[in-house]
């Protein structure tokens, strides 16, 4: 069934192909740009704003309602500059114009701090952020989509920046800061999705193949620390995505064919204009290439998505989001001995999110934004050990939300401005878990225990901050958050503040402190009543850095930053783990404490250097490097390395681009081996199971990770389509990299388990 539909794909581009072979060497195709410009903290329309395209010459005014178009557009990349009094520039880079399509771009202006005669404005090809100046980086969707390595995922290109560890490039965990992934925070258009992976993590943040369609993203604003009071329960960072809109003039639509898959994505209006609709299926096939990626097994899912909206009149909007992912890998006992794996069995996950946002302007000074939403993720795992066919974990759980989410915004005039809200939840838990006898990474035997338990419960938040510029240079930015747990009784008052003063219009100082709490995962409070009376982890973050522009669309950034964590839960019987951490060593999941306290303590500090390189002509690029320490303190209190300290990590991506047709890039990746526990040999071969040296915790540490994935993209303009083909080889030139060391249960003797070696990667997009 697969493959009809992947030969059904392949015959529908090839059809069209030699359907639209005859314009070649002809007339080059055109497009239309159309687009609306708006004030980026009122959300309200800038009408007269100057819209250009500087080579060829050509643009459009914004009328009254910000709205503006340019036709007749021939095909490829541009840059369009927006320029209006009182605004600072913004230039809009990677806009692509395609055969008889529109493309529509939205500009979000912001207001001029500076009004003074000795300043030279520069284009504003990076975006300013009021109440976010330090850690925070944007990307457009066309940069992820093209980024070597990514293969459309929005976590595989965040995972170069310099604040992320590089611990396996097999899974899409984002270890931030020295964060664990359960510790990260992600929004779509207003509405909080839990995880945008496939086979998520349960309580965590990670998994290893993303679930979001990177056609739909706009654009993608990343704060890997001192983010604002708007966003809590959440220790490292906040990922903010926003859906692009469908057409709202015609039709569109798009097939994919990947190495991993193939899909379909459709787009359109409704009554008539005042609204548009998004969808999008795909499917893996990925049981087909088990041979090439080397698992021996063959995961199979797929996701659909979609976004419908509608402007009941010019100050409303009303924004329907839903993605949903469906799941499925298994394998049987002799396929796992053939591969190594000491476990077998199978793992069925459904996740769903959809929500509805209405946004509603108040007047040109401001907006609120209320989104009510529901997201529920049932997951079913069933496994075994492959040498004793023991069931070391049958595992049904359902964890379920319903949420509301308000946040407004007013300027009371250019120096002052605030931002409030209010956020109410319902959460639901419903499991049925079983973890069988096994032993511990020390050793000793864990009786088996059962998890049967219903959660149903509420949390509340309230937030504000408060915008003040007392020069045209300073900005200063207090905030406050409040948040209630009803099932501890957890309640907590977080104190966050940034500022941002600028030296000139190309540099800029930015510092930012706070305090964020989160709660614990619910599948490790159910675990025990008495976990129940834990204190939720608190971390302090402290940032300071600096910004200057090299050039006009090339940016220096250097930041400094300290996070202290504490109340982190710790096993009194193993005092010298980490209890989150042992996601990484224990299967990927919290196995269970029989008596956990709360003052467990942790660091991560570190320096930060990065220059990003906006696609002005030509060339694009990021280059990052950073040196960072994360550690915690055991209950013997000894400080040790966490398992993602990598100390050192250095990328250097970008790529060239000579005309509309063709597009090279790569990436490279060279980070300190993360530490791990060596095996105490004789006790491990005694029972034939894993045991850690418990006098060497994390002390030894695997061989350094670097890695080359090398990318190009062709694109073939029709008269009324058009297709992109890329290819793309991950870990170019074959490096060994080291994913674990593993007790092999079945030869009795310590094994290796290396990271994605030479890998080719293709991909067709054919958009009619």
């Amino acid at each position: 069934m697969k493959l009809k539909a992947t030969l059904i794909i392949i015959i529908l581009i090839c059809s069209n192909f030699w359907i639209n072979i005859d314009v070649l060497g002809q007339d080059i195709p055109e497009g239309t740009i159309k687009g609306r410009v708006i004030d980026s903290e009122t959300k309200a329309p800038l009408p007269g704003v100057s819209v250009l395209i500087a080579a060829p010459p050509m643009g459009a005014n914004a009328d009254v309602d910000g709205n503006f178009t340019i036709r007749n557009v021939q095909v490829g990349n541009y840059t369009l500059k927006f320029s209006c009094i009182g605004y600072d520039p913004l230039s809009k880079t990677d806009i692509i114009v395609k055969p008889k399509r529109i493309t529509f771009v939205q500009g979000e202006l912001n207001v001029s701090p500076l009004q003074m005669n000795d300043v030279v404005v520069t284009n504003g090809y990076f975006s300013r952020v009021e109440d976010q100046p330090t850690s925070s980086i944007n990307f457009s969707s066309e940069e992820i989509r093209r980024a070597p390595g990514s293969a459309g995922d929005v976590s595989r290109i965040i995972m170069g920046l310099p604040s992320i560890a590089k611990v396996n490039d097999q899974v899409n965990s984002l270890i931030v800061r020295g964060g664990s992934p359960m510790e990260n925070g992600f929004f779509i258009d207003n509405i909080e999705i839990p995880n945008i992976n496939h086979y998520p993590t349960q309580g965590s943040s990670g998994g290893p193949i993303g679930l979001l369609n990177v056609d739909f993203i706009q654009d993608v604003e990343f704060s890997s620390g001192g983010f604002s009071s708007a966003y809590g329960d959440r220790l490292s960072s906040i990922m903010e995505l926003t859906f692009r809109e469908g057409n709202r003039d015609e039709f569109d639509g798009q097939l994919d064919l990947t190495f991993a898959g193939f899909g379909f994505t459709g787009e359109g209006p409704i009554a008539n204009g005042q609204g548009s609709w998004l969808l999008s299926a795909r499917r893996s096939f990925l049981d087909l290439l088990v041979d090439a990626i080397g698992t021996g097994v063959a995961p199979e899912y797929s996701d659909y998505q979609g976004k419908l909206v509608y402007d009941p009149s010019p100050a409303n909007k009303l924004t329907l989001v839903g993605v949903l992912g469906i799941d499925y890998i298994g394998f049987e006992k002799d396929q796992a001995i053939d591969d190594g794996n000491i476990v077998y069995g199978e793992t069925d996950v459904i996740e769903g999110s959809s929500g509805i946002n209405w946004r509603h302007l108040w007047s040109e000074n401001g907006y609120s934004n209320t989104s009510v939403s529901y997201i529920a993720t049932k997951s079913i795992a069933d496994y075994y050990e492959a040498r004793t066919d023991l069931n070391i974990m049958d595992n049904n759980s359902l964890e379920y939300a319903a949420q509301l989410r308000n946040v407004n915004f007013y300027r009371f005039n250019p120096s002052n401005q605030v931002e409030f809200g209010i956020e109410a939840k319902a959460i639901g838990t419903d499991y049925d878990n079983f973890i069988g006898q096994y032993t511990d990474v020390l050793g000793d035997t864990t009786p088996e225990y059962r998890i049967n338990d219903e959660i149903t419960s509420q949390k509340a938040s309230g937030f504000m901050s408060y915008t003040w510029k007392p020069l045209s240079r300073l900005t200063l930015t207090p905030g406050v958050r409040f948040d209630y747990f009803a099932y501890n009784e957890n309640s907590h008052v977080s104190p966050r503040f940034s500022l941002s003063y600028k030296i000139s219009e190309k540099t800029s100082i930015n510092g930012a402190a706070g305090i964020y709490y989160q709660n614990l995962p619910l599948i490790i409070l159910s675990q025990r009543e008495e976990n129940k009376d834990l204190k939720d982890p608190i971390a302090y973050h402290y940032v300071v850095g600096i910004n200057h522009l090299l050039t006009e669309n090339t940016r220096l950034t250097l930041e400094v930053y300290d996070k202290e964590y504490d109340n982190f839960p710790m096993d009194p019987t193993t005092p010298s783990l980490f209890v989150l951490d042992e996601l990484f060593y224990r299967y990927g999941f919290f196995f269970s404490h029989e008596t956990l306290v709360d003052n467990g303590k942790a660091y991560s500090r570190g320096i930060e250097i990065s220059i990003q390189k906006k696609l002005a002509k030509d060339v694009y690029g990021l280059v990052g490097g950073s040196y960072f320490r994360s550690r915690y303190q055991g209950l013997d209190g000894v400080w040790r390395d966490r398992v993602f300290d990598n100390r050192y990590a250095f990328s250097a991506e970008g790529g060239y681009k000579p005309n509309n047709k063709w597009e090279f890039s790569l990436r490279w990746i060279y980070a300190g081996g993360p530490p791990y526990t060596p095996f105490d040999i004789g006790a491990s071969q005694a029972i034939s199971r894993a045991v850690f040296d418990g006098s060497r915790i994390n002390e030894d540490r695997y061989p350094d990770y670097h890695s080359l994935n090398v990318r190009f993209d062709r694109r073939f303009h029709f008269k009324s389509s058009n297709l992109i083909f890329y290819f793309s080889i991950w870990n170019a030139y074959n490096q060994k990299n080291v994913a674990s060391y593993y007790w092999n249960e079945i030869e009795n003797k310590k094994d290796t388990t290396n990271q994605w070696g030479f890998l080719p990667v293709f991909g067709l997009e054919y958009e009619f």
